[in-house]
């Protein structure tokens, strides 16, 4: 006869699942640090690159540090989100852009508020079911990503650019910048 065996959550998540809490919002952006964190889809790090400059541009920021994760499609691994809460003051994720990174990308963010940075995930639309089952698997079926028209990766530098100016709008709204 055997014992019983555990059962493993197989999204890896423990008890936190639970916290819709948001990490409190700076009272502006000016002087801060901008973290981004690259999950190595093609147009990600250019895309990430043109959100950073334009919240510098707009708001003062005080620089921003890229980061890479290590596969696309799981969420950044403990080290890394560890170092990028010690070192940035708010975060940009992105982007997803397939189903397993969409929803990788939400998850990210959400280990990001929870660690008490704000964040923004960059996603694009036509995977916004992946990434609202990724929020509701996480236990934060509210959680406020952004969705970019897709698609991102086949992108000119202008095109980019494009989509950047099209939501940044609601960046500033999610990280709670000043008008």
């Amino acid at each position: 006869m055997t014992g019983r065996e555990r059962l493993l959550d197989p999204t890896g998540f423990d008890e936190r699942t639970a916290d819709t809490t948001l990490a409190p919002r700076p009272a502006g952006l000016r002087g801060l640090t901008v973290g981004l964190v690259d999950n190595t889809k093609p147009n990600a790090q250019v895309l990430l690159s043109e959100i950073a400059g334009e919240l510098s541009r707009r708001f003062g920021t005080s620089g921003s540090r890229m980061y890479t994760k290590g596969y696309f499609g799981t969420p950044m691994e403990d080290d890394l989100l560890k170092q990028v809460a010690e070192e940035c003051d708010v975060v940009v994720t992105a982007v997803g852009d397939c189903g397993s990174c969409s929803a990788a990308t939400v998850a990210d963010g959400i280990m990001l508020e929870r660690a008490g940075i704000p964040a923004v995930s960059v996603i694009s639309d036509s995977f916004l079911m992946s990434a609202r089952a990724m929020a509701s698997v996480q236990g934060f079926p509210g959680f406020e990503f952004i969705a970019v028209e897709h698609p991102v990766a086949s992108l000119d530098a202008g095109q980019l650019r494009d989509r950047v100016l099209a939501v940044m709008p609601d960046v500033q709204r999610i990280l709670g910048a000043e008008a």
